[in-house]
């Protein structure tokens, strides 16, 4: 099998100097993040926390009405324990005029109105508390396009996104994260009952030892199946990082200028 196992104490230093020196470098000190009560975004909030002083972090709950109370109670464990500020700001009143507009609205529409709405609130308290915003999103989300453009993936800085899911259990241990949190099923918490691998059809702990041979093995589709995936998860996986792949890019621009588009001197 593939080893995804990480040196926890190498990482945690890497990503409480990458945050620190990523908002010092764009002139500010302070960042804000959503808090979900899931383990992505505890991770986020314990690095945040060593990596600029809680007092300089400021964690926001925002509930929709059919989120779950534990989803709350976690968030309030990590706050309590890295004592961070913190606020809690519900979007159902926000979220609610446009999804009630259209009665035939499915859950992915509305789920990404809730991911969106939470991306507005999250920016909004950036410019009250002058703080970036931090991304909570890890690579196998990223990969399998798993998260709403504009969305849970809009952020200034991303310390997870080169951590699969796997890795990032390993790092919420060694962090102490609140066990309920580390034992949990992964969920966006977008409607009752929801859970990531129920959506996705399969665990992360089986699409992260295929993530990893395509990605940073550079496996062929026929070499994964040799290792004991089946043809049609291989198929699928790779289809499903291929459609998704205009999530990991920045928008393309129409070159006029005969050259590559550059906004930068």
């Amino acid at each position: 099998m593939t080893d995804l196992s990480i040196q926890t104490d190498r990482v945690q230093k890497i990503l409480t100097g990458f945050i620190r020196e990523q908002i010092h470098a764009a002139g500010f000190q302070r960042a804000v993040l959503g808090l979900s009560g899931g383990i992505d975004s505890a991770v986020v909030c314990y690095l945040a926390a060593a990596a600029l002083g809680a007092q300089n972090v400021l964690a926001v709950r925002m509930p929709y009405r059919t989120s779950s109370q534990d989803s709350l109670d976690d968030a309030q464990k990590v706050m309590d324990a890295t004592g961070v500020q913190s606020l809690t700001i519900p979007i159902t009143d926000m979220a609610d005029p446009l999804i009630h507009r259209f009665p035939e609205m499915d859950s992915l529409r509305r789920g990404n109105i809730m991911a969106r709405t939470r991306m507005i609130v999250l920016f909004d308290q950036s410019a009250a508390f002058g703080g970036l915003v931090i991304g909570t999103g890890n690579k196998t989300e990223a990969l399998l396009g798993y998260t709403t453009l504009y969305g849970d993936s809009a952020c200034a800085l991303n310390p997870l996104g080169d951590l699969y899911k796997t890795q990032v259990r390993q790092l919420a241990k060694a962090l102490g994260v609140p066990e309920s949190i580390q034992q949990k099923p992964p969920s966006a918490d977008l409607w009752q009952g929801q859970t990531d691998e129920g959506e996705l059809g399969y665990t992360y702990a089986e699409v992260d030892e295929l993530l990893f041979l395509l990605v940073e093995r550079r496996a062929t589709p026929g070499e994964c199946i040799q290792a004991g995936f089946s043809r049609e998860f291989v198929e699928s996986v790779i289809q499903r990082i291929q459609r998704n792949r205009f999530k990991r890019m920045l928008p393309p621009v129409a070159s006029i200028s005969g050259g590559p588009v550059n906004y930068d001197i």
